[in-house]
């Protein structure tokens, strides 16, 4: 796996801009916000409620 619950989406965007795409699919629409500016995946996805391990798979299968 390349991207991991760990990484900041931020860098994820910086490093795999396609992966907008899928994070906008799971209903996360404030990419540019300041808090996701330094916040880990596995962070975001538990306030927005989103399953950690369906998001992962899907950002990495578009990054692959």
């Amino acid at each position: 796996m390349k991207i991991k619950k760990e990484d900041i989406i931020s860098e994820v965007l910086q490093k795999y801009p396609e992966t907008v795409e899928v994070f906008q699919s799971f209903g996360m629409h404030c990419l540019g916000c300041p808090t996701a500016t330094g916040e880990p995946i596995e962070q975001a996805v538990m306030v927005h409620g989103i399953n950690l391990e369906e998001i992962l798979k899907s950002l990495n299968e578009k990054v692959n």
